[in-house]
């Protein structure tokens, strides 16, 4: 412990002096909200090994993803930077929010350094188990971006689809498919049953088995998408927990997570281990019943009110991290990129604005101050909000589009005068300020002509001017949609007897609703 502390003195010393880098995991949930696990007020009490986890090791309560949407909050976690300075997101309408369905043509720009090819320069292998979503076509797949291994798909879960006008998503075993969701990997869409949670389980149990036999420093992405619409989960969890289908997929994910720190104990890794456990983004308040859980923040997935982008946050690595810290650091899904690269002593790209911070010192010493940083809601190609400090500052305010004041639909059973707003609101010239401190869930409005207001704003609006000045939006991936890119051939197909007729290309203008 002391050694890696007098390591943080600098970067150049963290290179050189620490031995045996640790390997990294990083347990990615889907659509999961703040509210979900035990550890964070949950009333169900169904999150046993993640609770234990967070007793163990470190629990952000102020911890972000950066956007509110699946894609795009992965592609920053890959590249550590937002969504609008690696691509990720769409011009086609304004604050539109933009994802990798099979119509997409775009992926991640080949130009952005991803996680796993910059761990390859200290000699770690990285395996992806579980949903990729950063582009499904050939030169956008896992393999071919930096990664050793991959067992998952390119998409999310969704289906059964019949092959005629759309395909079933394909399942890969790295570079090639070994089958497609529903026809080759059972999912009972009408009741929720599935086991390929345990197959992602038993991936990554094999994974780590097989690096700490090599010796081998390993980087884990274990990303599974149960928690996501249409929910799954195996017999053994199905109906057991009282929160329905989406709880028995949360129960699984919880089971997951203990089994995977207990192969790290049982290898006697675990001191050479670190752990994150996180979320893409907030709840999908709109599943209503089949929806997860975003705690005392407003809204859900989508949106970037609280419940749309606080996500939980859980730090692991015994005899390291101090068990049973706390920390109201503000910390971002980005920032893991960054603290990663940091601790396998390898440098973030100096090309580019790396919006990720290390979060290292505050991971190893209790005594270390907070660090001092922005946090962005981008919601597409415009900056909705930013929080600083205490305080959180809404440019832009866009609830769900439609005219229906009873379909608040991202934010159900929620409605707020003036917060909660169906039309796209732009309060650039005064922006509508919360202390999400005393204030969690966004319900009291700061007064404008306040001290408190003034003070805040003061400190927020030149950092906002100074992002904005420095800005340099990459080129959108999300703009083109095609069918003839859909999985109707994709790599390996030939093998299996399972490719299908490819339709003529027609490429359009992405439609994105919300």
């Amino acid at each position: 412990m002391l050694a890696r502390l007098l390591c943080l003195a600098s970067f150049i010393a963290v290179a050189d002096c620490m031995t045996g880098r640790p390997n990294i995991i990083i347990m990615l949930m889907d659509d999961m909200g703040w509210g979900d696990v035990g550890i964070n007020g949950n009333w169900a009490k169904e999150t046993p090994n993640i609770d234990k986890m967070a007793a163990e090791g470190m629990l952000f309560m102020d911890f972000y993803t950066a956007n509110p949407l699946c894609s795009p909050s992965r592609a920053a976690l890959m590249t550590g930077r937002l969504p609008i300075r690696n691509g990720f997101y769409s011009t086609n309408a304004h604050a539109r929010n933009a994802y990798t369905p099979q119509t997409i043509v775009g992926g991640i720009h080949e130009y952005e350094e991803l996680l796993p090819k910059l761990l390859k320069q200290a000699d770690y292998k990285s395996k992806i188990i579980g949903k990729w979503h950063l582009g499904h076509r050939r030169q956008f797949l896992p393999c071919n971006r930096g990664f050793d291994e991959f067992f998952g798909s390119g998409n999310c879960h969704f289906g059964p689809f019949d092959d005629k006008k759309t395909p079933n998503i394909p399942v890969y075993k790295n570079d090639k498919m070994v089958g497609r969701y529903y026809t080759n990997f059972t999912i009972v869409k009408g009741t929720g049953q599935s086991n390929i949670s345990q197959i992602f389980l038993a991936e990554g149990l094999s994974f780590i088995e097989a690096q700490s036999s090599s010796k081998n420093p390993f980087f884990l992405y274990w990303t599974p998408d149960a928690t996501h619409d249409p929910n799954y989960a195996s017999p053994m969890f199905h109906g057991k927990s009282i929160r329905g289908r989406y709880g028995d997929a949360v129960m699984e994910m919880d089971y997951c997570v203990g089994k995977i720190l207990e192969k790290l104990k049982e290898l006697k890794i675990e001191k050479n281990t670190f752990v994150f456990f996180t979320s893409d983004n907030g709840a999908a308040t709109y599943r209503r019943r089949d929806g997860g859980d975003n705690g005392p923040f407003l809204c859900g997935k989508e949106t970037t009110y609280e419940g749309g982008m606080r996500e939980p946050g859980v730090a692991w690595w015994p005899g390291s991290i101090p068990a049973g810290t706390i920390t109201h650091q503000l910390g971002n899904i980005m920032d893991l990129f960054t603290t990663s690269l940091t601790l396998a002593g390898v440098k973030p790209p100096q090309d580019r604005i790396i919006d990720g911070i290390d979060l290292s010192p505050i991971l190893l010493d209790q005594t270390a101050p907070l660090i001092d940083r922005p946090i962005w809601y981008y919601r597409g190609n415009e900056m909705m909000a930013v929080r600083v400090g205490a305080y959180k500052a809404h440019y832009w305010m866009w609830t769900q589009f439609g005219k229906d004041p009873l379909k608040f639909t991202f934010c159900r059973g929620q409605y707020i005068q003036n917060v909660t707003v169906h039309d796209q609101i732009n309060n650039t010239d005064q922006p509508i300020l919360f202390n999400v401190n005393r204030d969690p869930g966004e319900k009291y409005i700061i007064g404008p002509k306040s001290k408190e207001y003034k003070t805040a704003m003061a400190i927020i609006d030149p950092i906002v001017k100074a992002h904005k000045e420095a800005l340099e939006p990459g080129v959108p991936s999300l703009n083109y949609c095609d069918v003839s890119v859909q999985n109707w051939a994709p790599p390996g197909c030939e093998e299996l007897n399972y490719c299908l007729p490819v339709p003529q290309s027609n490429p359009k203008l992405c439609v994105w609703d919300h």
